[in-house]
């Protein structure tokens, strides 16, 4: 009798283990959601003759914007704080959840829209995905308007 319930303890938990472990393995990959370690991934933006450069991280959603290049958009103001462009298509939103440290400058995808969000002051909203930051030419985010904007690989 007691081989029995060790058995059916040991299969039990066994059971309980294998359902427990897609869980554990989802929160794992979103342990370090919006991953902030820069790549190689080297984007230039270009409107109203100015030009920006941009850093991107190592993130699914940012392989997959760099995959889309070059692209030719629109930009423009929304808000006291960003301009925003529309992508062609959304982007993947693997590895994405929420994060902190919120910083002007951020280059980020808001994924209900499908649309790049690009900061030039303090933010903090949900269902972004940061895609990188803007590392030189950030003063062209401050001149308002609406322009075409062109994004290429540098």
């Amino acid at each position: 009798m007691i081989g029995t319930t060790i058995s059916r303890r040991a299969l039990l938990g066994g059971a309980l283990a294998a359902a427990a472990l897609p869980g554990l393995a989802h929160a794992q990959n979103n342990a370090a959601p919006n991953n902030q370690e820069p790549t190689d991934m080297r984007v230039r933006f270009t409107f109203n003759d100015l030009t920006m450069m941009a850093t991107l991280y190592d993130s699914p959603a940012s392989r997959d914007f760099y995959a889309m290049l070059p692209l030719d958009l629109t930009i423009e103001n929304f808000g006291p704080n960003e301009k925003i462009a529309y992508l062609p298509h959304k982007l993947t939103e693997e590895g994405s959840g929420p994060f902190g440290n919120e910083q002007p400058y951020d280059l980020c995808y808001y994924m209900p829209w499908g649309n790049l969000a690009m900061f030039y002051a303090a933010y903090k909203h949900p269902g972004l995905i940061r895609l990188g930051r803007f590392d030189e030419g950030r003063e062209a985010l401050h001149v308002e308007g609406q322009f075409p904007l062109r994004i290429e690989a540098a």
